[in-house]
């Protein structure tokens, strides 16, 4: 358990600091989001396949991952860039874990599970923070940005359960970003006229994609072996808390009286709903 626990507070820091070098980068313009995306991915399918290389150099490692899990990482790395052009830090990542919470809740709706009053209660909670996240005002996030990250959010939900019971994270990583390149060149071509590169946003974007996203996303899938469902849900609500922390640190961004409420809606009513012991919660 203590391994687990471990792998899972890797992943989140991990994820938080993919929001704090999207930002660095996208935010003071040092690079283009398709070029980050693109570079982003180039950077973490070479770092997984160095790995796996070194240890089995024979393994066929297309075999591995799937189509549709390829699909969802790139909607999201490219969604999520763009969306990083107009949002802070901290607020991206709330929106983004904020949907991928309600999408994974979704899910489990549409599979039949059946929620109880709580559970409703923290479904609503959260579904109404987003809401007044979006309310007319000088700290409304621009609604381009929210929808970009609404469909990262969406896309990382279905990401994270292609990727539940995986038997080989490392191997379904690599072949998952490997087949979101030819995805990212598409999105490349598209905008190359507003390519905009420099020696700063390139470094930000390997990093981005080799450490904090190919090599935070196997141990992500790796501790999603060991932990319940319920307890992925929870873990992942720590993300924006860091992430919000990093920006302030880091990108010397402010906090609104708007986010704090919605922050505590959103996370809360979350909370609130995997807190509630059910078998579908915690198979």
């Amino acid at each position: 358990m203590i391994k687990a626990f471990f792998l899972t507070f890797l992943a989140l820091l991990a994820f938080a600091g993919n929001s704090i070098f999207s930002r660095l980068a996208l935010g003071d313009e040092a690079i283009d989001a398709a070029s980050f995306t693109a570079i982003r991915l180039s950077s973490g399918a070479v770092f997984l396949l160095f790995i796996i290389v070194l240890k089995t150099p024979k393994t066929a490692i297309l075999s591995h991952g799937s189509w549709s899990a390829a699909f969802f990482l790139f909607l999201y790395a490219a969604t999520f860039s763009l969306a990083y052009l107009s949002l802070d830090t901290g607020l991206g990542a709330l929106i983004l874990f904020g949907c991928v919470q309600v999408t994974l809740i979704i899910a489990s709706i549409i599979k039949g599970n059946k929620l109880a009053f709580k559970e409703w209660a923290g479904f609503t909670i959260a579904l109404l923070g987003l809401t007044i996240l979006l309310l007319p005002g000088a700290s409304a996030p621009p609604l381009s940005g929210f929808l970009l990250m609404l469909i990262a959010g969406v896309s990382w939900g279905g990401y994270t359960l292609c990727g539940k019971g995986s038997t080989t994270p490392l191997f379904d990583t690599t072949s998952n970003f490997i087949k979101a390149l030819p995805m990212a060149a598409i999105m490349l071509l598209f905008f190359i006229d507003g390519a905009v590169i420099s020696n700063t946003g390139v470094v930000l974007a390997i990093v981005s994609g080799a450490i904090t996203s190919g090599l935070g996303y196997a141990i992500w899938y790796a501790a999603l072996r060991e932990i319940t469902v319920t307890q992925a849900a929870i873990f992942q609500l720590l993300v924006p808390i860091i992430a919000t922390i990093a920006g302030i640190i880091f990108a010397d961004e402010s906090i609104t009286t708007n986010f704090i409420i919605s922050s505590v809606l959103i996370l809360g009513g979350i909370l609130l709903f995997v807190s509630v012991p059910s078998a579908k919660q915690t198979s």
